[in-house]
């Protein structure tokens, strides 16, 4: 249906009109269903009927749907940033709540800037994150982040004090006979030559995915990579900043992505999952060390938004903890996701144009390539994600393709990333409907 008054994502494109959802399958209003393999942006982590949080919603508009947080607090907000502490990497201590992952990593951003004005170390300006980044697309979440394609159009809009190193991508990037240590060794080592570079006590902070997600497509550190990172950062006094707002919340089978690399934040920032995409909601977390800064100097964090904390939301994201956790579902995430690999293994791994199988839980990335042997990626001016993405809406399936993959231009990957109630004939559906997909899509010779 061509929109006549919404202005859409891409004024081409003629979308279905959505009527309804039941479990991992969403409705159209022509009655076709189509498999959520990707929680539409690795959102919708309970599918999409979830009673239990659609009842926690509606029974908090009956009591209160909104109240502005320069006047009030509310009983969910307390509750939602109870649970969240309580579950979080270890310091951290206090939680802001937002309505979606850019306002996060714009909340973080500015509290790292103010952290050091309010501890007498105002020379702290600079912020580094990592080429093949995805921090959020306003102003200062796009600075950050380091996907060339999305920061082409507003390059002169974006912030100077953002910074770029090497991205942990062993597969795609590593020398021939280095091994995982080395590589990671390799990568964390551009973040303390770029602090040098800038003068240690000019930088603020240092951003990353634990995964990352849209740009690159569920790409996993190697081992030690992040504690290596860590190190650094508390050897040049930076904040260390993770944005889990894609694979966090249980997306890669821990509720926080840091838990598996056995380290701990400055901040952190989630979203998506959260609100299971019920009410849209996203949080920054931070450290004791850094709410105490504020509280006993100025004692005002000069950021907002209209919508901070709201009631629904945070009520909402209430039911999906306690949903996530009594129904056992993180033990799901891990399991299906496991077999989710295997089972993309067994069917595409000697695939021709499959270089890439990799993510963790229910995060996992699928990684095109023209050419097995040199990697090479196919010539951006095909638009394969576009075609792949197309072909399987048509084939009933909802996956998350992106290009850009490699270097912001080039390079074709899919993100899968299906709700965690998933079971084993989901992800048979959801690998012969990939495999449908690619056998209208991708060239069926390697001459092609």
């Amino acid at each position: 249906m061509r929109s006549q008054f919404v202005f859409p994502r891409h004024t081409k494109a003629d979308l279905p009109v959505i009527a309804g959802g039941d479990g991992v399958w969403l409705i159209d209003a022509d009655g076709s269903k189509y498999l959520d393999a990707c929680g539409g942006a690795a959102v919708s982590c309970l599918g999409h009927s979830d009673r239990s949080v659609l009842d926690a919603a509606k029974a908090q508009i009956d009591k209160i749907a909104y109240a502005h947080t320069s006047f009030f607090t509310s009983e969910p907000a307390e509750h939602l940033a109870e649970m969240l502490v309580a579950r979080a990497p270890a310091g951290i201590a206090r939680v802001y709540f937002v309505s979606g992952g850019s306002e996060a990593m714009e909340a973080s951003i500015k509290l790292a800037r103010q952290y050091f004005l309010e501890t007498g170390e105002p020379q702290r300006r600079h912020v580094i994150a990592r080429w093949q980044s995805y921090h959020g697309n306003t102003l200062g979440a796009l600075s950050a982040g380091g996907n060339r394609w999305r920061r082409g159009h507003f390059e002169p809009l974006l912030v100077g004090a953002m910074h770029h190193v090497d991205p942990c991508h062993y597969w795609r990037w590593h020398e021939d006979g280095e091994s995982e240590q080395a590589y990671g060794e390799r990568t964390a080592a551009s973040l303390e030559e770029k602090i040098l570079e800038l003068g240690p006590d000019s930088v603020a902070a240092f951003i990353a995915e634990p995964v990352v997600g849209a740009t690159m497509g569920a790409v996993p550190p190697v081992p030690g990579y992040f504690s290596r990172i860590r190190e650094i950062c508390d050897r040049y006094g930076v904040l260390l900043i993770l944005d889990e707002v894609m694979c966090g919340m249980g997306r890669t089978g821990t509720l926080f992505a840091s838990e598996a690399e056995g380290i701990a934040p400055d901040i952190v920032t989630i979203a998506k999952g959260l609100g299971a995409g019920i009410q849209p909601i996203g949080a920054m977390l931070c450290s004791a060390k850094i709410y105490d800064a504020i509280e006993q100097g100025s004692g005002f964090f000069q950021h907002g938004h209209t919508y901070l904390g709201h009631p629904v939301a945070c009520a909402a994201g209430i039911a999906v903890l306690s949903a996530i956790e009594e129904r056992g579902l993180l033990q799901n995430v891990e399991a299906m996701g496991e077999r989710l690999q295997t089972a993309l293994e067994a069917r595409f791994g000697q695939h021709r144009h499959v270089g890439d199988i990799r993510g963790r839980g229910l995060f996992r990335g699928i990684e095109l390539v023209a050419d097995r042997n040199s990697k090479a990626p196919f010539d951006p001016g095909r638009k394969l994600h576009a075609a792949i993405k197309k072909a399987a809406m048509a084939e009933g399936l909802m996956c998350y393709p992106m290009g850009g993959t490699v270097d912001g231009e080039a390079g074709d990957h899919i993100l899968l990333a299906p709700p965690f109630i998933i079971n084993e004939d989901h992800i048979g559906e959801i690998v012969d409907r990939l495999a449908r997909t690619f056998d209208k899509t991708l060239p069926q010779t390697a001459a092609a």
